[in-house]
């Protein structure tokens, strides 16, 4: 475990935020010395604020893949909007079929630092969520010590850009099993724990590379139609236990899983250019005007407020559906 639960207790968000910037992601926004361009304050939902979203004073959540990317951003805005967040990540290799560069303990040192700098309780654990033995031990004592879960977030993923028929055994089994059986292992661990309460938010991050095919990526884009399904399967049978079950599908956006050279040629393939090794700028520039908002790609901070939304009162009555924040990309799919 990383770190220990501060105090209950609302408290007044600080002054400074917990960043200089209010921004969950503290990584260099560069690849190889390239800067990489991102939405303007006007194209963008902004760093995080306490308020911008529902409001989630006295929620538990528990968010995987929590240590950076898309699942730091949703935990540091629950925590803005007054929830408590017990963050999970594996904090080390996953597999050979992951693009992307590990995450550590200090990222997810990171998380539950920023967490607690809106004042709220924040912890770390090291987990891997194909392991539902521990996944259910989490929730055992998470439920034991705070008294209840109400909502849960999976969003642990890797990505593997290869061919299908380049593809070694790996490339394939590990993206499905950590993507696809991961997010099951987390409902099935954290589920049971709202169903005698009558009353839990689970959200998944699915993708919109999940409503599409993928060229060169088959295993991820496999992965996330499967999460999909699994969602709404999963509302169907949580339905009477008053638990809603949606999805996030983000579009592409500038995180350590998306920050690669791979990626910005596969971006610059996909508008039916050919440059070997493209810039960051190049790929902006390339992708941008093809995007109803006019933006290449989003910040995870862009996708947070979605999440917010879903694990509130608010959304009682939304169980089983997709919320797309793609900077309009998604309108361009059937």
């Amino acid at each position: 475990m990383v770190g220990a639960a501060m105090a209950s207790g609302a408290v007044a968000a600080p002054t400074p935020a917990p960043t200089p910037d209010g921004r969950s992601d503290t990584d260099p926004r560069d690849l190889n010395g390239q800067p990489v361009p991102e939405p303007s304050p006007a194209q963008s939902a902004g760093p995080i604020t306490p308020g911008r979203g529902s409001m989630l004073q006295g929620k538990t959540a528990v968010v995987t893949g929590a240590a950076r990317g898309i699942g730091r951003a949703i935990a540091v805005e629950f925590a803005a909007n007054g929830a408590d967040v017990v963050c999970i990540d594996i904090c080390g290799f996953v597999s050979t079929a992951s693009n992307a560069k590990p995450s550590t303990s200090a990222d997810l040192d990171e998380t539950v630092r920023q967490i607690r700098g809106y004042g709220r309780q924040g912890e770390g654990i090291k987990a891997d969520i194909r392991d539902i033995a521990a996944l259910r031990a989490i929730a055992d004592d998470v439920n034991n010590r705070h008294g209840k879960i109400d909502i849960v977030v999976a969003d642990a993923a890797i990505q593997r850009w290869v061919p299908l028929l380049e593809m070694n055994d790996a490339d394939w089994r590990d993206v499905i099993d950590n993507n696809l059986n991961g997010t099951a292992n987390t409902i099935r661990a954290f589920a049971p724990k709202m169903v005698p309460r009558k009353h839990g938010r689970i959200i998944v991050l699915s993708s919109m590379q999940g409503l599409h095919g993928t060229k060169d990526a088959s295993s991820y884009s496999a992965s996330k139609w499967g999460i999909i399904g699994l969602m709404k399967s999963a509302a169907m049978e949580l339905g009477e236990y008053n638990i809603t079950v949606n999805a996030d599908l983000p579009g592409l956006v500038d995180t350590a899983l998306t920050r690669y050279e791979k990626r910005f040629s596969e971006t610059v393939s996909e508008e039916g250019q050919k440059i070997a090794d493209p810039t960051p700028q190049q790929a902006w520039d390339i992708r941008a005007p093809t995007v109803p908002l006019k933006v290449g790609w989003l910040q995870p901070d862009d996708i947070s407020p979605a999440a917010v939304f879903l694990a509130s009162d608010a959304a009682a009555q939304v169980t089983g559906a997709e919320f797309e924040v793609t900077g309009g990309d998604s309108a361009k799919d059937i």
